[in-house]
């Protein structure tokens, strides 16, 4: 008896002490899970603030025209994705036509012009960079991107090759001659990519971060005056919070240290994911340069990249709004024209007076 009392008292005690361990240890990975809750009832119209509102278009510069943004004075222009293939013909001739048209347009609504820059495809069918890049000494100057399961999905200019990196501060050299100070910004695409050491020989993931930051300063240097910002949300060779290997975080860090503003696509405050990179980069952080979040295809019903329209819904935009602005502390946002969302959700929250 005596025994089975002490086996008893044994067993007690080491459940209590895993209760208790259990009770203490707080996951790491579920720090901000449930920061989104004092945002849920947000409402619209959204109050008066002082972010900079953009609707992104993509690559569909034709949709500005006319469109209904131009009569809500809460946006302040439109945030267009100009190809570097499509904006450099051929080596060292550039073509800013359309850059310049988009720009006199909305100059004629008070509006103003994002530019992103884009060097990576999310289409197997399509590389982003100019033809002469794929061949003589650029190495292919694209990689291909690949899925998890090893599946093509799209193509990045090899941003860690040096004279690939001199071409491309080449063209922000020249869009900078004819644009800094005259449009609003300039954006980087994002640094998550699908490439690995298994998948192209010459990558590293070290190499990658020297490469991104040759670039933000090739940028800075280039547009001095107009807003300059890197789209850092995921590092290759990382996974936060429990591979840290400093990379975005450096990132974020060394964006600051020169001036150049950081944000991210996709403003996704339910996935863990993005929490605990760019969110939470951006929530941790105190910076002198301004933050930008984009609400992407998807974003509007919780989603990334979905095109499936959702009739019965609840409006996002309001906890969207309120989580950018007091817990992410975003000096810009970018709308995606994605419809029916946009005419529907965004822009009867956008009634009120910007303040």
């Amino acid at each position: 008896m005596k025994l089975k009392r002490l086996l008893g008292a044994v067993v007690t005690l080491c459940a209590a002490i895993a209760a208790t361990s259990s009770m203490a240890w707080d996951n790491p990975a579920n720090r901000y899970a449930n920061a989104y809750k004092q945002y849920t009832d947000a409402t619209c119209p959204l109050p008066a603030d002082k972010i900079e509102h953009f609707v992104y278009f993509s690559r569909d510069r034709d949709a500005i025209r006319d469109h209904a943004f131009l009569t809500s004075e809460r946006f302040a222009g439109a945030q267009i994705m100009y190809v570097w293939r499509q904006l450099e013909p051929t080596e060292g001739h550039y073509d800013f036509s359309s850059i310049q048209s988009d720009i006199d347009y909305l100059a004629k609504h008070g509006r103003r012009l994002f530019i992103q820059l884009q060097d990576a495809s999310f289409s197997p069918e399509y590389k982003p960079v100019p033809d002469y890049l794929l061949k003589g000494d650029y190495v292919g100057g694209v990689t291909a991107q690949h899925t998890d399961d090893g599946v093509v999905e799209g193509w990045v200019a090899k941003r860690w090759n040096a004279k690939v990196q001199a071409r491309f501060a080449a063209l922000l050299a020249a869009l900078g001659k004819q644009f800094d100070g005259v449009v609003e910004g300039i954006n980087l695409q994002e640094t998550a990519i699908g490439v690995s050491k298994e998948t192209d020989a010459s990558f590293t993931p070290d190499k990658y971060v020297a490469a991104l930051k040759t670039n933000m300063q090739a940028m800075k240097a280039a547009f001095p005056k107009s807003t300059t910002m890197l789209y850092a949300n995921f590092m290759p060779g990382e996974w936060l919070p429990w591979e840290d290997k400093g990379y975005l975080r450096g990132i974020y860090e060394f964006g600051d240290k020169i001036g150049v503003g950081m944000g991210a696509p996709d403003l996704m405050y339910k996935k863990k994911g993005q929490l605990n990179h760019a969110l939470a980069m951006m929530h941790e952080g105190k910076f002198s340069v301004p933050l930008g979040i984009a609400v992407q295809d998807g974003n509007y019903v919780g989603e990334t990249g979905s095109t499936n329209i959702v009739t019965k819904r609840t409006n996002l935009v309001p906890s969207l709004h309120a989580f950018a602005q007091d817990f992410l502390k975003v000096s810009y946002m970018f709308w995606v024209n994605q419809e029916p969302y946009f005419k529907e959700d965004v822009l009867p929250c956008f009634s009120a007076r910007k303040g």
